[in-house]
């Protein structure tokens, strides 16, 4: 359930709310008593991505050319279907 906090209450007690938004409580800012503004707490940021960095550590099979039994056992289940 969310708390509604007049402006005026969320200055003298901001340090409270943004601990009570951070622990996942939702915050209504409100102005005159008309709700106005959410307080949320900020996302995770995003893993920094690094190219490269399983350089060797994943094999190249995949891109190997199938093997002719199972090329034929493909290329007849899609006659099949047609």
């Amino acid at each position: 359930m969310a708390t509604i906090v007049n402006v005026h209450d969320a200055k003298t007690h901001l340090s409270r709310l943004l601990e009570q938004a951070h622990a996942g409580e939702e915050i209504i800012l409100a102005k005159a008593g008309v709700p106005y503004a959410r307080l949320v707490p900020l996302e995770a940021a995003a893993p920094i991505r690094r190219p490269g960095r399983l350089k060797g550590r994943i094999s190249d099979a995949f891109l190997d050319p199938l093997p002719e039994d199972e090329l034929l056992a493909w290329e007849s289940q899609g006659a099949q279907q047609s």
